[in-house]
């Protein structure tokens, strides 16, 4: 079993083991990864769960929906490698990723 460590913004890791066919953000919120809050669910419909992934990383995350990306136009901190967490499937190949976590997401 593989691990993802999320980042937040002063440099707090937190690591969490894989659970392949989960999004991101219930791996976050289900090991308590403060930053990953997921307030609608994962239904891409806030900004909640907003993570940057490391741009070796992006092309394992899938492709942006229209949905997501009109929550990223709103979210404060976009960056070019920046996703909802809710909308990442998480697979085995992503053992090792690192995702860090906006300052505002605190």
């Amino acid at each position: 079993m593989g691990t993802i460590t999320f980042v937040s913004h002063d440099g707090e890791s937190h690591e969490a083991d894989i659970v392949e066919g989960q999004s991101l953000m219930q791996i976050a919120t289900s090991n308590g990864v403060a930053g990953i809050d997921g307030d609608c669910g994962g239904e891409c419909a806030c900004g909640t769960c907003h993570v940057i992934v490391e741009s070796n990383w992006m092309s394992l995350t899938g492709k942006t929906g229209e949905d997501e990306e009109q929550m990223l136009e709103m979210t404060p901190e976009r960056e070019a490698t920046s996703r909802l967490s809710c909308q990442i499937e998480v697979t085995e190949a992503m053992d090792g990723m690192t995702v860090k976590l906006p300052e505002y997401q605190m």
